[in-house]
C-alpha cells in the first residue's frame, strides 16, 4: 500500500470509517448468545484486504477494535481483551492465507477462515481469562454460528466487490 498516495488514504479512511459505524450499528442488534453477531464490520476489514493488501486491512481492524471500543464503553475491559486478539488473529489469517495462495480463495473463502480463527480464538481467550478451559466444549456451536456468518460476510463482500470492480475501482 502506497500511503503517499491521496487515492490511497481516502479509500482507507472509507474503509475505516464504514467499519467503525457498521462496528457500533451492530452493537445494538440483540443477540442470541453474547458471542453471536454477523460481524458487519468485517466487510471494510476484507475489502481493505482485498482492495489494498495486508497494511490497510489492518489498520482498518485495529482502527475498528479501538475507535469501536471506545465508542461503545468496552475499551479496557475483558470483552476489548478477547475480541481483539480473536480479531487480529483473524486477521492474520486471512492475509497470510492470501499472501500464500495468491487469488485461491475467493472473498467467501477468506472469510470463512477469518470467522473459524475468531470464534476459535475468542473462546480459548475467553477460557483462558476465565480461568474455565471448559468454555472450548462451546466450539462446535461456535463455529457452526461462524459458518453461518463467514458465509455471510463473504458472500457480502464479494458483491461489493464484483459492484465496485465493474464501476472503475482498482487496486
Amino acid at each position: 500500500m502506497n500511503l503517499a498516495s491521496p487515492r490511497q488514504l481516502a479509500r482507507l479512511g472509507l474503509f475505516t470509517s464504514a467499519a467503525i459505524a457498521l462496528f457500533v450499528f451492530e452493537q445494538l442488534i440483540p443477540r442470541p448468545l453474547p458471542w453471536m453477531k454477523l460481524g458487519l464490520a468485517n466487510v471494510a476489514v476484507l475489502l481493505a484486504l482485498l482492495t489494498q493488501g495486508p497494511v490497510a486491512a489492518l489498520a482498518v481492524q485495529l482502527t475498528k477494535w479501538l475507535v469501536g471500543s471506545l465508542l461503545t464503553g468496552s475499551l479496557g475491559g475483558p470483552a476489548f481483551v478477547i475480541a481483539g486478539s480473536a480479531g487480529l488473529s483473524s486477521w492474520a489469517a486471512m492475509a497470510m492465507a492470501q499472501r500464500c495462495t495468491g487469488r485461491l480463495f475467493s472473498p467467501l473463502g477468506l472469510s470463512l477462515i477469518g470467522a473459524a480463527v475468531h470464534q476459535t480464538l475468542q473462546l480459548g481467550t475467553a477460557g483462558l481469562y476465565i480461568h474455565q478451559l471448559g468454555l472450548l466444549a462451546l466450539l462446535p456451536l461456535s463455529l457452526l454460528s461462524a459458518l453461518v456468518s463467514g458465509a455471510l460476510i463473504g458472500l457480502l463482500t464479494g458483491a461489493i466487490l464484483e459492484k465496485m470492480r465493474s464501476n472503475g475501482w482498482s487496486r
